[in-house]
């Protein structure tokens, strides 16, 4: 028992000699856990926020959404929230380790340093400028959106805990494509979900539909099931191969489509043509426009709007004609909108401006998405393109990732944290 409590008192010491695991962790990467807005519970067993939080917590970052995460912690006084603590934490490169320095309401200044011990728990020490130790707090990271952190005072010898829940904000209407999750939501959609909402999505687009069924549940259980979770379910993405079938067949399936989506409550129905190396003439695409135009007036009288989405292919030419600019100019706009992937766009060499301009108010849905992560490739530059949002008529700006450094869910936190805080952080 000696031996384990010495070797504890190792592991949180001071001055942190890295294990081989400890290496080879990412420590900046995993600084992002605490980016966020976080509540805490009214016991540490609980695993909601209670009505009446008595600590509140920010995290954001200031540089870029690796670095420099402002931290303040609020207690609640009355009806008003008070400033207890303000710290800046930082990854130093140099000693690959995390550092802070902050003061409390006491006037107690402090720096800190630590690091992860594994993806999970990461490990802090504070001082006093004079060098004495003042406190060491231990995090604890039970989901990407619920920490426990165990505090130990060195003044008083005691130790504190405190769990916090996140909740992030959800003032900027940021959408989720599952299918950055699809794994996760067939494993656990109930949980799969309530993480995302902690995250701060507003609304959800599903990847998962079959014969009147999302995910295996009814278009009720599954909108009441994403609505249980604070999430809206705006939007559907579906697939259905037209070439080579007869109308009465597709209208036939489009119908039954409709219907479960209307019972869902659905805003509006994606579809991506799987088939577009089928198209071969222009009396093809003249073909698939009919049908577009069909389902998207079908759509329009259920209350529903019809979008196409893109990949690649819609870019390349059918008799010397780009397909993308046949559909666009021979679907109705009053039935027909455009999900924009500006991911895939940019793979094609195509700049979406372009058409943002040439085709305004077309576009009322954006994929954002990356190499892997947001912002990863450091090529997509959606600062430029968010600046013509208002000119495509961007409504439903959906955060999608495909390619993934780390845990699908992380990765997709990372995404809300870029555009929340760096693209869309002043809008």
């Amino acid at each position: 028992m000696k031996k384990i409590k010495f070797l504890l008192v190792l592991m949180i010491s001071s001055v942190f000699v890295m294990s081989g695991q400890e290496s080879e962790l990412n420590q900046q990467a995993l600084l992002r856990h605490y980016i966020g807005t976080w509540y805490s519970t009214d016991t540490i067993t609980d695993t909601e926020v209670g009505a009446n939080p008595s600590i509140k917590m920010t995290v954001e970052p200031s540089i870029n959404a690796e670095n420099a995460l402002h931290v303040k912690v609020f207690e609640k006084a009355g009806n008003t929230w008070q400033t207890i603590l303000v710290e800046l934490i930082s990854y130093d490169k140099t000693s690959n380790q995390i550092v802070a320095l902050g003061t409390n309401i006491n006037h107690g200044s402090f720096v800190g340093s630590g690091r992860f011990l594994n993806d999970s728990l990461w490990v802090m020490k504070d001082k006093d400028f004079n060098g004495k130790p003042t406190l060491d707090v231990k995090f604890e990271f039970k989901s990407l959106t619920e920490v426990l952190l165990t505090g130990t005072d060195y003044k008083t010898n005691k130790t504190w805990k405190v769990k916090y829940i996140k909740q992030n904000p959800k003032d900027k209407q940021i959408g989720i494509q599952l299918v950055s999750v699809r794994k996760k939501m067939l494993d656990n959609p109930e949980k799969t979900l309530n993480e995302l909402s902690r995250m701060g999505f507003s609304f959800i687009e599903s990847f998962v539909y079959d014969i009147g069924k999302f995910y295996d549940y009814t278009p009720i259980e599954f909108k009441n099931l994403v609505e249980s979770q604070g999430l809206k379910f705006k939007g559907s993405m579906v697939f259905k191969d037209m070439l080579g079938k007869d109308d009465k067949e597709i209208m036939t399936w489009w119908n039954q489509c409709v219907k479960s989506h209307k019972e869902a409550g659905v805003t509006f129905i994606t579809t991506s043509n799987n088939e577009i190396d089928k198209v071969k003439t222009l009396q093809d695409l003249e073909r698939l426009c009919k049908l577009y135009n069909r389902i998207g007036k079908l759509c329009q009288e259920n209350g529903i709007k019809f979008g196409i989405h893109n990949h690649t292919k819609e870019f390349k030419t059918v008799e010397t004609t780009v397909m993308y600019d046949y559909l666009l100019n021979n679907t109705n706009p009053e039935y027909v909108f455009f999900e924009s992937d500006l991911y895939w766009m940019k793979v094609a060499g195509i700049n979406p401006v372009d058409y943002f301009i040439t085709y305004p108010n077309r576009f009322l849905s954006w994929h954002l998405k990356d190499d892997t992560e947001l912002g990863a490739s450091g090529t997509m530059d959606f600062q430029k393109i968010y600046s013509h949002s208002e000119k495509a008529g961007l409504l439903y700006p959906i955060a999608e990732v495909e390619q993934y450094n780390f845990d699908p869910l992380f990765s997709v936190e990372m995404a809300y944290q870029y555009l929340y805080y760096l693209i869309l952080g002043e809008k």
